[in-house]
C-alpha cells in the first residue's frame, strides 16, 4: 500500500466529510477535516435511508448502530391532500429485503451523523478540527495547500471538498456560480410522539400530495419523535438550513386541504425552513488533486430523498479508486468522478420531475395518478432497481 507523508484534507465535517473521512481511514490513509462551524453537528431532522445507502453504511462498519436508532417503516404511502385518497403504497419493509438486501429505513439527521462521527473520532488517522473557516487552495502538484482564514494553512496530499451547496471550492472547478432556486420552500419540524393529533400517528412514510404543496411525515427514533417536512412554493429567498419561520406564512399555501393535513400542521409551534436549491449536473467536478463530493458536487431537490445517501456512496466510492490508483491521485479521483456523475446526474433530474408529480393539479394530478396505480408491484420494483439496487464500488 502506498503511503503518503501528508494527510487527506476534507473541507466540511457533514454526512458526506464523515463519511469520506472514515472510509478514506479504512483504507489505511490519514485525513484532516476541517469544519467552520463551532461543533461537529447536524441541523435538521429526518433522513430517509435507502437500501443503497445501508449497504454503505455497513462498508463504513456502522450499519448496525444507524440501524438500531432508526425506524423501519412498513410502506411509503402517498395519499392526496384534497380528497385523502390514496395514490400508492409500496410495502418496503415486506418487500425491500427480498429484492434490495436491506431494509428501507428513516433515521434522525443528528443520529446518523454522531454514529459517524464516533467511528471517525476513533480512529488514529483521523483528526478532526472546528471552528476553522478554509477560504482557498493551492494545487502544488505533489501537495495541496488549504489557506484559512485565521491566516494560517493546512498541507495535504490532496483536498476534498464536502463543502455543500454553496461550496466556495466548487467555483474553483465548476465556476458554475450560485445555486439555482427552486422557488421551493420547506419547513421542518419535529414533535414527540405523545404530541401528535389522536389518530394521526402512522409508522409509515406518509406524503400528502398537493397543489404546489405536500407534506411528509413519519417516526423517528425508534418511534419517540414524529418528523413533518412541508414544502410550497413561494418566491422568498434565505440562504441557510436553520431560520426561524412561522405558521402564518405556509397557512395560505395548505388551506382547504385535508383535517388531517390541517391538524398536524396547526400543532406545531416552532418551524425552521430552507429555501431549497439544486444545480444542473456537471460532467467533471474534479481538477488536479481536488475534488468535490455529495451536495459540493451534485446538489439535488429533496424529492428522492437521496442527499445524505448519495453522499456516503460517494464517500465508498471514492475511497475505493483511491485505494486502487494512490500513486495517481489526479487520476483516482477522475475514476471516483466518472463512476459517479451520471448516477448522481440522474437523481438530480428525476428530483426535479417528483417535484412536479408531487405539486400537481387538476388534469396532471390525474395523469400522476394513473402512472402510479397502473404499475404493477413488479413494475414498480424494476422502476427502483436502478436506485435502490445500485452505488457500490465499482
Amino acid at each position: 500500500m502506498t503511503t503518503f507523508k501528508k494527510p487527506f484534507i476534507i473541507v466540511g465535517g457533514g454526512i458526506g466529510g464523515i463519511a469520506t473521512a472514515i472510509a478514506l481511514s479504512q483504507k489505511g490513509y490519514a485525513v484532516h477535516v476541517i469544519e467552520q462551524a463551532p461543533e461537529f453537528a447536524e441541523i435538521g431532522a429526518g433522513i430517509q435511508l435507502g437500501p443503497n445507502i445501508v449497504r454503505a453504511l455497513d462498508r463504513l462498519g456502522i450499519k448496525k448502530q444507524v440501524m438500531d436508532i432508526s425506524w423501519l417503516p412498513p410502506a411509503l404511502v402517498m395519499r392526496d391532500a384534497l380528497d385523502g385518497h390514496e395514490i400508492t403504497k409500496v410495502p418496503v419493509k415486506e418487500i425491500f429485503p427480498q429484492h434490495y438486501k436491506e431494509n428501507y429505513a428513516v433515521v434522525h439527521r443528528a443520529d446518523l451523523h454522531a454514529c459517524m462521527l464516533l467511528k471517525a473520532a476513533a480512529s488514529p488517522l483521523v483528526t478532526l478540527e472546528k471552528s476553522r473557516t478554509v477560504t482557498g487552495y493551492e494545487d502544488k502538484g505533489d501537495h495541496v495547500v488549504a489557506h484559512c482564514k485565521d491566516g494560517g494553512s493546512v498541507e495535504g496530499v490532496a483536498l476534498i471538498a464536502c463543502d455543500g451547496l454553496w461550496s466556495s471550492v466548487r467555483q474553483s472547478i465548476v465556476a458554475d456560480g450560485a445555486p439555482e432556486v427552486s422557488g421551493h420552500i420547506a419547513f421542518r419540524a419535529v414533535l414527540k410522539r405523545d404530541e401528535v393529533p389522536e389518530g394521526l400517528w402512522s409508522p409509515d412514510v406518509v406524503l400528502w400530495a398537493g397543489p404546489k404543496t405536500h407534506l411528509v411525515h413519519y417516526p423517528l427514533r425508534r418511534g419517540e419523535l414524529y418528523n413533518l417536512v412541508a414544502v410550497f412554493h413561494s418566491d422568498r429567498y434565505e440562504e441557510g438550513w436553520n431560520v426561524e419561520a412561522s405558521y402564518s406564512e405556509m397557512e395560505a399555501h395548505f388551506r382547504g386541504q385535508r383535517p388531517e393535513v390541517l391538524r398536524l400542521l396547526q400543532k406545531i409551534e416552532t418551524w425552521k425552513m430552507w429555501v431549497l436549491c439544486d444545480r444542473l449536473p456537471v460532467k467533471n467536478w474534479t481538477k488536479g488533486n481536488v475534488t468535490l463530493l455529495g451536495d459540493a458536487a451534485h446538489p439535488t431537490l429533496q424529492y428522492l430523498a437521496q442527499g445524505a445517501n448519495m453522499a456516503t456512496e460517494d464517500a465508498v466510492q471514492l475511497a475505493h479508486d483511491v485505494s486502487l490508483s494512490p500513486g495517481d491521485l489526479n487520476a483516482a479521483f477522475k475514476a471516483y468522478n466518472s463512476k459517479r456523475y451520471l448516477r448522481t446526474a440522474r437523481i438530480q433530474t428525476n428530483s426535479r420531475v417528483y417535484g412536479q408529480f408531487y405539486h400537481a393539479s387538476g388534469v396532471v394530478a390525474e395523469l400522476r395518478d394513473q402512472f402510479f396505480q397502473e404499475r404493477t408491484p413488479e413494475e414498480a420494483l424494476k422502476s427502483t432497481k436502478w436506485l435502490y439496487a445500485g452505488g457500490d464500488p465499482v
